[in-house]
């Protein structure tokens, strides 16, 4: 298993920098925003107005929805390996369309292009890494793609802070023309590696399924009984699941697929009502909010913000298999829960609200009381250590693995297309929230994430442990999970008692 591990972790890794390009292209909009001489090219004067600030994070996701959904077929018809080439170059000709802007519909057009790229990115690359990985670090392994999800957000912010006092259109074409970079190699890799051995078997290329097996988890050994175990468990897995082919999007919603297509939509859907993604790409105005005054100290606390993203997910890499997706959906959304309920709370109680005549906003003014300050930026690094540990890389992870093979790749499309939908939407209406009801956003996203506490208890149940060809054992229980867990209890009781017998009856 040690010369396994090294081999699946290192194409696993190699793959999620698509979850980079991502992270990158996500994040570098933000800097690049505040940037006159970037204004100026995209209109000719000196401002952008909200609607065309909204168009540009927006038709990144409209981009990321419509690719996601592209990638859905792709991936069944010419394979997750070629998913990924594709959707690289596509993404690369949306970032050299957007380096070479030359006014705002070029830039808008590039921004579209680029989430094609990235929509198609964020499917593909989490069902490629699951049908790779044992299962005993499945979760470790699809948790390398949030990784460097944060890792390109925290590189494109410093990336945009470094850039920002170049003196012409140096200063934004040089950070959005970085992201080509990792885009190319990828593009490049992918040539190289492996296809999915579940994809190969699923289209009767049992042989060279069995090749990738064996080169990933011993070194080449085709004999090895793991290999072989794993080999026979897909082979008898693809046969039952032929007999009931799904050939339509229609049939996912049948009652025997229904109950997984849910969960993982849902999951999908909450990651974004947690709020991550608004204190993300609202950090600086959600840090003047909370009392920093000094543009520059704003860009700090930013900053740190993106580190902290990034490095608070690496517990998620190295003990999600150990915890179970249930304990640490369930306690991070407690975390982040209660840190923005605490930093709302705050806020209210303490902040003076002031309306802005010019802006037509509500303005918070919190920087005469140090002390708050400090605690709501405190809370607000609280909660996204919360997040980055939790729901970032679970979020990821459980729809992933949860699909029988035969709908896998069509249905988490539709997951991630959710995810996409979602994260539009709430990016619309947080300014709007932000500008209305100030601190009342916190104590909403406080109580989604209560919410979602609960929709995992009652709902979720534990897939760690568990193959990808036994997730029809976890799901065939009853839709409450402490129903199931009741009812494995009861079944585990006979069988107790007759071991008991046996030993009675052989102790005489």
């Amino acid at each position: 298993m040690l010369q396994a591990n090294w081999r699946v972790y290192a194409v696993s890794l190699f793959a999620a920098i698509g979850g980079f390009c991502f992270g990158y292209d996500t994040g570098v909009l933000s800097g690049v925003l505040t940037m006159e001489d970037f204004i100026w090219t995209m209109h000719g004067r000196t401002f952008l107005t909200p609607l065309e600030t909204g168009t540009l994070t927006g038709l990144l996701l409209a981009g990321c929805f419509v690719g996601s959904l592209i990638a859905g077929q792709t991936a069944e018809i010419l394979g997750r390996k070629r998913t990924i080439f594709l959707a690289s170059i596509i993404f690369i000709i949306g970032c050299a369309v957007q380096t070479s802007a030359n006014g705002y519909g070029m830039m808008v057009t590039g921004r579209a292009i680029a989430g094609l790229g990235v929509g198609s990115l964020s499917m593909v690359i989490p069902v490629y890494q699951s049908e790779l990985a044992p299962k005993e670090i499945r979760g470790r392994l699809i948790s390398l793609q949030q990784f460097m999800i944060t890792a390109g957000l925290m590189v494109s912010f410093w990336c945009g802070a470094g850039t920002q006092y170049i003196e012409g259109q140096a200063s934004w074409r040089i950070p959005i023309g970085i992201q080509m970079g990792p885009g190319i190699v990828l593009a490049v890799g992918a040539i190289f590696l492996p296809y999915s051995p579940r994809w190969l078997i699923s289209k009767g290329r049992n042989e060279e399924a069995l090749d990738v097996l064996a080169r990933l988890h011993t070194g080449g050994d085709r004999n090895s009984l793991i290999v072989i175990e794993e080999y026979n468990d897909i082979i008898n897995q693809v046969e039952l699941e032929r007999r009931v082919a799904i050939t339509s999007y229609t049939e996912l919603f049948k009652q025997n697929n229904r109950r997984r297509l849910i969960l993982g939509t849902f999951i999908h859907v909450f990651v974004q009502f947690t709020g991550i993604n608004s204190i993300m790409y609202y950090a600086p105005r959600i840090f003047l909010q909370a009392g920093i005054a000094q543009s520059s100290a704003t860009l700090i606390a930013s900053g740190v913000n993106g580190v902290l993203n990034m490095l608070a997910t690496i517990p998620a890499i190295l003990y999600l298999d150990k915890l179970g997706r249930r304990v640490t959906l369930i306690s991070g959304a407690l975390f982040m829960g209660t840190a923005m309920l605490l930093c709302g709370i705050v806020m209210g109680a303490v902040a003076e609200i002031r309306y802005n005549e010019e802006t037509g906003q509500h303005e918070v003014i919190l920087g005469f009381n140090q002390h708050a300050s400090y605690f709501c930026i405190v809370m607000i690094y609280f909660f996204v250590a919360g997040f980055a540990y939790s729901w970032g890389p679970t979020g990821w992870v459980y729809p992933a693995e949860i699909f029988p093979l035969n709908i896998r790749a069509k249905a988490i499309s539709l997951t991630t297309a959710a995810n996409w939908l979602t994260n539009f939407v709430i990016s619309q209406i947080v300014p709007i929230m932000l500008a209305d009801i100030t601190w009342g956003t916190y104590i909403f996203f406080g109580c989604s994430c209560y919410v979602m506490t609960v929709a995992v208890y009652l709902f979720y149940p534990e897939t760690k442990g568990r193959s990808l060809e036994q997730m029809d054992l976890v799901f065939d229980g009853p839709v409450l999970v402490y129903k199931q867990k009741k009812l494995a209890k009861l079944q585990e009781e006979p069988l107790e008692a007759e071991e008991k017998g046996n030993v009675v009856d052989k102790t005489k």
